[in-house]
């Protein structure tokens, strides 16, 4: 008997995949998705009832309309009205404003912040909570000022049904270096970028338009998954489907892992691009294999992952994969209202010394004109000028184009989602705003989950969901960290560890766990240098263990809320091993040169090679020359012998520290 997929009889029938699912759902007839094949009988079944039913559900798209418009304006006309007889202040006041405002002398504002523990003279700001606390005592009601609404959100509301068109899918090319990224978009867009690039590597964020069938398809090349993941921590969803590129020869790699944990946790369907298949090492059902160990399992072998063997060189099957693009655009119905103001998002930007700060945008929503005021982030200005990819300049561009724009006031940042305000006045003001809310969110404490504030957020119902990344110095380690971790989920919070590797904890670690909000957990490795300033700046929740079972008692404590960190590491300094050296009665001395810090005779230090912790103890002999010292600072050379350990070669980072006592917040 002869089976046909989904999505060729939705083709067929002029409807799209997800209205045919829908009605086979109705017809009690179960199919996973738009892959799914059905008999000839049920495919006969649906070519008869649709005809009858396909005026029955218009018919019930205009009362789903009529219905959302009737809600929206009730909800337009219910507002909160501020109580009358309430004073409304800002989130902070002076003491001698409070004063006026409560018709009562300064000096007895002050007594009565003493009491509350607080010092204060007439022209010192105090906090709205503290305001509040002394305007009771005098029978009065403080209210909070509201926020003022941002003129145009990011998010779009409100749109009719009606209004929307389906708008281009944006691709985002992810996969493993040197696997054939850029080599795909060249042969996609015939346009030879990679021999413009130093060495042959993507040194930015490209957007580029192409064509298939009269229909439009944007493509992202990104330099890393860093920069995919930086964007999507501002709150940018740019991406509506990941092609994930694997090399035929080479099979999965840590980069193409890692792409695997970023696309998954961004939400967005994989297409697989299985490229070098004219290698004579090629092998394709090698890479299905190892895509199935990671989740990923493709059509060919019962999944629901669309996968296409490809030659980027010599231009084979090409096509094929962009009209696969263009059928799971087709299930995600991508749609948008070109007739209203613009939203969208930078996904890269400069200062050029012609032309001022450039930045590369990608239109979501609504039509971007030359003219338009626009607030990028805290960058705000007018569009004095928009160039598309082909380097043409353009007056206008509608859902997801990416155009070149200049005319702002700074460089905004990649990921900043931008808006078109109603006057240049009103862009200014925003601006501004914005600006200042970004100083306050920096001056204001972290909202990054940690271990130790997971009970209390578990406690207010705040938190439903721990997302951890584990590193380890070995693959099986990984394995056993991520079943013992993922068995600790319980019906108030579920544990997920959402990407584990070997190696040391890089930057790409620290930049998904800011993003997904997770922490990360190292065992038997060290983080790099730029991962521990970028974990500082992002506030992530970074931990390191040389026992599993002490990272899950960990977590099993902050779940019942029983942790108690009393002790916290302290950094004390890093030495690198530049010469090593037998001495008589005392075994192998390191000759080593402090980098940061100090080294104190006393300390415990680890030995550091590629990233992996190899021992861990204490400092046996500490020397300059002949003498015996307590501590050797940055800049100097010295001998360090190690307790009990012989093995230490050049190159290795030996890393001093102290346990400190803390008290528990």
């Amino acid at each position: 008997m002869q089976k046909m997929r989904v999505y060729k009889i939705a083709q067929e029938l002029g409807i799209t995949s997800k209205e045919l699912i829908e009605k086979l759902e109705d017809l009690d007839i179960k199919v996973a998705n738009h892959m799914s094949t059905l008999t000839d009988e049920e495919a006969e079944l649906i070519l008869e009832l649709f005809s009858d039913k396909k005026d029955d559900k218009e018919a019930e798209k205009v009362d789903q309309v009529e219905t959302a418009e009737l809600d929206l304006v009730e909800e337009i006309d219910v507002q909160d009205e501020p109580n009358e007889d309430s004073i409304i202040i800002g989130d902070t006041i002076a003491v001698g404003e409070l004063a006026n405002l409560l018709e009562v002398k300064a000096t007895d504002v002050i007594t009565k912040l003493i009491k509350l523990g607080i010092m204060a003279n007439i022209n010192q700001e105090i906090k709205f909570e503290t305001a509040e606390k002394i305007a009771v005592d005098y029978d009065i009601l403080l209210e909070r000022e509201p926020e003022e609404e941002e003129e145009i959100d990011f998010i779009v509301e409100g749109d009719k049904d009606e209004d929307l068109e389906h708008r281009p899918p944006i691709v985002t090319v992810m996969g493993h270096v040197d696997h054939g990224k850029t080599s795909l978009l060249d042969a996609i867009r015939d346009t030879r970028v990679t021999d413009k690039e130093a060495g042959g590597i993507t040194q930015h964020i490209g957007a580029s338009e192409v064509t298939v069938s009269g229909k439009k398809i944007v493509f992202l090349d990104t330099p890393g998954h860093e920069a995919f993941t930086e964007m999507r921590s501002r709150g940018a969803k740019v991406t509506d489907i990941a092609i994930l590129v694997v090399a035929a020869d080479d099979g999965i790699m840590p980069q193409t892992v890692e792409a695997i944990n970023h696309a998954k946790a961004a939400k967005v369907p994989i297409i697989v691009a299985i490229n070098k298949i004219d290698k004579p090492g090629a092998n394709i059902d090698r890479v299905r294999q190892e895509l199935s160990e990671h989740e990923i399992l493709v059509e060919e072998w019962g999944g629901d992952v669309i996968d296409v063997p490809v030659s980027a060189l010599k231009g084979e099957n090409i096509d094929t994969l962009l009209e696969m693009v263009l059928l799971v655009a087709e299930v995600e119905e991508l749609k948008a209202n070109p007739n209203r103001a613009a939203v969208g998002t930078v996904i890269e930007s400069n200062l050029d010394k012609g032309r001022g700060p450039v930045a590369t945008v990608i239109v979501t929503n609504g039509t971007l004109k030359v003219g338009d005021p626009i607030v990028a982030g805290a960058s705000f200005g007018k569009v004095r000028a928009m160039i598309n990819d082909k380097g043409k300049r353009i007056k206008k561009a509608g859902p997801s184009t990416p155009v070149e724009i200049l005319g702002l006031n700074e460089v905004p940042n990649a990921g900043d989602q931008f808006v078109v305000p109603s006057s240049d006045k009103a862009a200014k003001a925003l601006g501004e705003k914005r600006k200042e809310k970004i100083r306050d969110e920096q001056l204001k404490a972290s909202s990054k989950i940690s271990l130790e504030d997971l009970f209390d957020k578990m406690q207010q119902g705040e938190f439903k969901e721990l997302n951890i990344i584990v590193k380890a110095d070995v693959q099986g380690s990984v394995q056993a960290v991520r079943q013992s971790i993922e068995k600790l989920s319980n019906e108030e919070v579920s544990v997920r560890v959402i990407h584990g590797g070997v190696g040391a904890i890089t930057e790409s670690d620290i930049m998904l766990a800011s993003a997904s909000n997770a922490i990360v957990i190292g065992f038997n490795v060290r983080p790099s240098t730029g991962a521990k300033t970028i974990a500082e700046r992002e506030q992530v929740d970074m931990r390191t263990y040389r026992i599993i079972y002490e990272a899950i008692e960990d977590i099993e404590k902050a779940m019942k809320g029983m942790l108690d960190p009393e002790f916290v590491e302290q950094e004390l300094g890093k030495a690198e091993v530049r010469l090593t050296f037998k001495v008589p009665g005392a075994g192998m001395v390191a000759g080593s040169y402090v980098i940061e810090g100090k080294i104190l005779r006393n300390a415990k230090v680890r030995l550091v090679r590629d990233g992996i912790v190899v021992y861990e103890g204490s400092i046996d002999s500490l020397r300059r020359f002949k003498d015996d010292v307590k501590e050797v600072a940055t800049g100097y050379e010295c001998g360090i012998g190690l307790t009990n350990y012989n093995d230490v070669k050049e190159g290795d980072i030996i890393e001093a520290y102290m346990m400190k006592e803390i008290e528990r917040k």
